[in-house]
């Protein structure tokens, strides 16, 4: 049964991150569309807590190069209107001026009229580009009891990844007393000094402490950005602000005592390493918990097919420790702890390891891959080798220090180099008469 503070909760989804560091996966895409582990998008993560935990009222706030994730939200992620529950896409609409947001505070600032709209009592804002599971009705649980007026999740992290996020300072009642963004020198959480506390940029507010503190934000100027602005300016004037601390979150079908799963995947080599990490025997993430579904679009397509069984020669259909979509045919093939998207073809003789390939990559005879990244409708020619020189492969691909290659969407990659795909904006036919 759904409770009752659930129903009275609007949520917005922060989709609008440009995400350079994830170039050139976001080439043409915007950073919560990028596809992840096979079937998904980044998105489908957030969207997923959401409906799950009994919040249905959510709203898509969109930005840079939404296509694709307007699409996907067409596709697969519609809720019943008659119950009052929705999924919009709400782009940007330069409601205030002829500007793009100036930070995810104005974001939401700029979509006040939603509010207006529904009056709730809370509003949930969240980001669209984590992996993980997570119980939103816990965490709204906690903030009324508390009567916050924000409430933010965090997570412990180790201290030299704490530069990256948000840090917290808290009292022995989870009341946040001290916030930096992005410190140089983040402090220790006490007696643990080898751990931070890290924003997870994930926050219930109470209704009218949002409006106030957005109109202010908004009059003073700066960096209109939640974790810059809006959270130490209301720690600052005494509000009473609370964390939510993700690692005692419990999500039904994960085994009580089990380190909840957060993986922040801002860059290809985070991205690469979220993704073996689905991989694994026993992943940490949990796709199988059918108490706590992941979903997605789900597309018409048949059961992944292995064919050939010619061992002799070495020509047999087989992955192993790997995550296969629907659709894929490993055709005489070798896959080895990776990740195949739906529609992907291996053929014979060939070796995916350690890899992920999204939908519709193709991969020929005798081709060797290594510690890849490939995007949507690469052709990988027969007898080409990726992932094994990397100094042969900075001079074709994007390779990340630790040495991951990334093949950009629709290339045709040969023996003598990649093939980039021709560019929509030129003409399929050129006009008659014109040489």
């Amino acid at each position: 049964m759904i409770r009752r503070d659930n129903e009275r909760v609007v949520s917005f989804i922060l989709a609008g991150g440009e995400g350079k560091r994830l170039h050139p996966l976001t080439a043409d895409r915007c950073k919560p569309a990028v596809p992840f582990g096979g079937r998904y998008r980044l998105i489908d993560f957030v969207l997923s807590n959401f409906v799950n935990s009994g919040l249905f009222k959510i709203k898509v706030l969109t930005q840079y190069k939404s296509s694709s994730l307007i699409l996907h939200l067409s596709q697969g992620w519609q809720l019943s209107a008659h119950l009052g529950h929705y999924i919009d896409v709400v782009p940007a609409q330069m409601m205030r001026g002829p500007q793009w947001f100036q930070g995810n505070a104005d974001a939401v600032f700029q979509n006040l009229n939603i509010l207006a709209d529904e009056n709730p009592p809370h509003v949930a804002v969240f980001g669209s580009d984590h992996i993980y599971m997570m119980d939103i009705s816990q965490m709204l649980d906690q903030h009324i009891h508390k009567k916050a007026y924000l409430t933010l999740a965090a997570i412990p992290v180790p201290l030299e990844q704490a530069t990256s996020f948000g840090v917290l300072e808290v009292d022995s009642d989870e009341r946040i007393i001290g916030f930096e963004e992005k410190p140089e020198h983040p402090k220790s959480i006490p007696g643990q000094p080898d751990k931070a506390l890290a924003s997870m940029g994930n926050y219930i507010f109470e209704t009218n402490a949002l409006l106030q503190v957005l109109h202010e934000d908004a009059r003073e100027g700066g960096a209109h950005d939640f974790g810059k602005s809006i959270i130490p300016k209301m720690i600052s004037q005494g509000r009473p602000v609370y964390m939510c601390n993700f690692a005692q979150n419990q999500v039904p079908g994960v085994e009580h005592g089990e380190i909840p799963y957060w993986r922040d995947v801002g860059t290809i080599d985070s991205f690469w390493e979220a993704s073996i990490d689905l991989v694994a025997i026993t992943p940490t993430l949990n796709l199988y918990n059918r108490l706590w579904p992941m979903r997605t679009v789900n597309p018409p397509l048949p059961p992944a097919k292995f064919v050939f069984a010619d061992r002799e020669n070495n020509r047999v259909g087989v992955a192993t420790n790997s995550l296969i979509s629907e659709g894929c045919i490993i055709s005489g093939g070798h896959v080895e702890s990776s990740i195949l998207s739906p529609n992907v073809r291996i053929h014979s003789y060939s070796t995916v390891i350690e890899s992920v390939l999204f939908e519709g990559v193709e991969v020929g005879r005798y081709a060797q891959i290594r510690r890849a990244i490939i995007d949507k409708h690469v052709v990988i020619e027969p007898g080409v080798t990726i992932g094994y020189d990397a100094g042969e492969d900075r001079k074709k691909f994007t390779v990340t220090d630790s040495g991951i290659v990334v093949i950009p969407k629709g290339t045709l990659v040969t023996k003598d180099g990649p093939i980039a795909p021709r560019s929509p904006l030129e003409p399929l036919n050129q006009p008659a008469g014109i040489s």
